[in-house]
Protein backbone atom coordinates (compact mmCIF):
# COMPACT_ATOMS: atom_id res chain seq x y z
CA UNK A 1 0.00 0.00 0.00
CA UNK A 2 1.53 3.34 -1.01
CA UNK A 3 2.46 5.56 1.91
CA UNK A 4 2.09 2.79 4.49
CA UNK A 5 4.47 2.99 7.43
CA UNK A 6 5.14 -0.25 9.25
CA UNK A 7 5.20 0.03 13.06
CA UNK A 8 8.26 -2.21 13.36
CA UNK A 9 9.64 -0.54 16.50
CA UNK A 10 6.38 -1.09 18.37
CA UNK A 11 6.13 -4.62 17.01
CA UNK A 12 9.65 -5.34 18.28
CA UNK A 13 8.66 -4.06 21.74
CA UNK A 14 5.66 -6.42 21.72
CA UNK A 15 7.97 -9.33 20.82
CA UNK A 16 10.30 -8.37 23.67
CA UNK A 17 7.32 -8.29 26.06
CA UNK A 18 6.22 -11.77 24.92
CA UNK A 19 9.76 -13.07 25.41
CA UNK A 20 9.98 -11.55 28.88
CA UNK A 21 6.65 -13.13 29.84
CA UNK A 22 8.13 -16.48 28.83
CA UNK A 23 11.23 -15.74 30.89
CA UNK A 24 9.02 -14.88 33.84
CA UNK A 25 7.31 -18.26 33.62
CA UNK A 26 10.67 -20.04 33.49
CA UNK A 27 11.90 -18.04 36.49
CA UNK A 28 8.73 -18.88 38.44
CA UNK A 29 9.00 -22.57 37.64
CA UNK A 30 12.66 -22.47 38.63
CA UNK A 31 11.69 -20.89 41.95
CA UNK A 32 9.26 -23.74 42.59
CA UNK A 33 12.07 -26.28 42.31
CA UNK A 34 14.24 -25.11 45.15
CA UNK A 35 13.96 -28.54 46.77
CA UNK A 36 15.95 -28.92 49.95
CA UNK A 37 17.34 -25.45 49.33
CA UNK A 38 19.56 -26.85 46.58
CA UNK A 39 18.25 -24.27 44.10
CA UNK A 40 19.28 -26.35 41.12
CA UNK A 41 17.36 -24.02 38.81
CA UNK A 42 19.29 -20.91 39.87
CA UNK A 43 21.41 -20.77 36.67
CA UNK A 44 18.37 -20.76 34.36
CA UNK A 45 16.61 -18.24 36.61
CA UNK A 46 19.61 -15.89 36.58
CA UNK A 47 20.07 -16.31 32.82
CA UNK A 48 16.44 -15.45 32.08
CA UNK A 49 16.44 -12.53 34.51
CA UNK A 50 19.60 -11.01 33.01
CA UNK A 51 18.33 -11.60 29.47
CA UNK A 52 15.03 -9.88 30.37
CA UNK A 53 16.88 -6.88 31.76
CA UNK A 54 19.05 -6.67 28.63
CA UNK A 55 16.04 -6.94 26.31
CA UNK A 56 14.04 -4.34 28.24
CA UNK A 57 16.97 -1.94 28.31
CA UNK A 58 17.66 -2.20 24.60
CA UNK A 59 14.04 -2.14 23.46
CA UNK A 60 13.10 0.82 25.66
CA UNK A 61 16.11 2.80 24.40
CA UNK A 62 15.20 1.91 20.82
CA UNK A 63 11.57 2.90 21.42
CA UNK A 64 12.54 6.27 22.86
CA UNK A 65 15.17 7.04 20.20
CA UNK A 66 13.18 5.97 17.15
CA UNK A 67 9.58 6.44 18.19
CA UNK A 68 8.95 8.68 21.20
CA UNK A 69 11.57 11.43 20.95
CA UNK A 70 10.33 14.32 18.90
CA UNK A 71 6.65 13.48 19.11
CA UNK A 72 4.58 16.63 19.29
CA UNK A 73 0.83 16.89 19.62
CA UNK A 74 -1.03 18.54 16.78
CA UNK A 75 -3.00 20.85 19.05
CA UNK A 76 -5.26 22.12 16.30
CA UNK A 77 -6.26 18.58 15.31
CA UNK A 78 -6.68 17.31 18.87
CA UNK A 79 -8.70 20.41 19.75
CA UNK A 80 -11.06 19.84 16.84
CA UNK A 81 -11.44 16.16 17.75
CA UNK A 82 -12.30 17.04 21.35
CA UNK A 83 -14.69 19.78 20.30
CA UNK A 84 -16.41 17.43 17.86
CA UNK A 85 -16.76 14.60 20.36
CA UNK A 86 -20.30 13.64 21.31
CA UNK A 87 -18.92 12.56 24.68
CA UNK A 88 -18.92 16.23 25.72
CA UNK A 89 -22.67 15.86 26.19
CA UNK A 90 -21.85 13.89 29.36
CA UNK A 91 -20.69 17.13 30.99
CA UNK A 92 -24.16 18.60 30.46
CA UNK A 93 -25.94 15.70 32.17
CA UNK A 94 -25.71 17.01 35.77
CA UNK A 95 -27.06 20.37 34.62
CA UNK A 96 -29.82 19.53 32.11
CA UNK A 97 -30.44 15.85 32.84
CA UNK A 98 -29.65 12.66 30.98
CA UNK A 99 -32.51 12.74 28.47
CA UNK A 100 -31.89 16.36 27.43
CA UNK A 101 -28.13 15.72 27.12
CA UNK A 102 -28.84 12.61 25.03
CA UNK A 103 -31.09 14.68 22.75
CA UNK A 104 -28.34 17.29 22.35
CA UNK A 105 -25.88 14.52 21.41
CA UNK A 106 -28.34 13.02 18.90
CA UNK A 107 -28.97 16.41 17.32
CA UNK A 108 -25.23 17.09 17.10
CA UNK A 109 -24.76 13.71 15.43
CA UNK A 110 -27.51 14.19 12.86
CA UNK A 111 -26.61 17.79 12.02
CA UNK A 112 -22.83 17.46 12.16
CA UNK A 113 -22.64 20.35 14.59
CA UNK A 114 -20.74 20.28 17.89
CA UNK A 115 -22.27 19.88 21.33
CA UNK A 116 -21.24 23.47 22.03
CA UNK A 117 -22.97 24.80 18.90
CA UNK A 118 -26.22 22.93 19.64
CA UNK A 119 -26.13 24.02 23.30
CA UNK A 120 -25.67 27.65 22.30
CA UNK A 121 -28.49 27.43 19.75
CA UNK A 122 -30.83 26.03 22.42
CA UNK A 123 -29.59 28.64 24.93
CA UNK A 124 -29.02 25.96 27.55
CA UNK A 125 -26.42 28.02 29.39
CA UNK A 126 -24.77 31.41 28.98
CA UNK A 127 -21.72 31.12 26.70
CA UNK A 128 -19.27 31.74 29.55
CA UNK A 129 -20.84 29.02 31.73
CA UNK A 130 -21.00 26.64 28.77
CA UNK A 131 -17.28 27.21 28.13
CA UNK A 132 -16.56 26.30 31.75
CA UNK A 133 -18.78 23.20 31.68
CA UNK A 134 -17.35 21.94 28.38
CA UNK A 135 -13.71 22.76 29.18
CA UNK A 136 -11.82 19.54 28.34
CA UNK A 137 -9.00 20.29 30.80
CA UNK A 138 -11.53 20.61 33.61
CA UNK A 139 -13.33 17.45 32.48
CA UNK A 140 -10.28 15.21 32.87
CA UNK A 141 -9.82 16.13 36.52
CA UNK A 142 -11.07 13.52 38.97
CA UNK A 143 -14.21 14.12 40.98
CA UNK A 144 -15.80 16.94 39.00
CA UNK A 145 -19.13 15.13 38.81
CA UNK A 146 -19.16 14.16 42.48
CA UNK A 147 -19.33 17.75 43.75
Amino acid sequence: MPGKVNPIILESVMMVCATIMGHDIAINIGGQHGNFELNTMMPVMADHLLESIRLLTNSSRNLVDRCVSGIEANEERTGSLIEGSLALSTALTPIIGYDAAANIAKEAFTTGKTIRQISLEHKLLPERELSRVLDPVRLIKPGIFSK
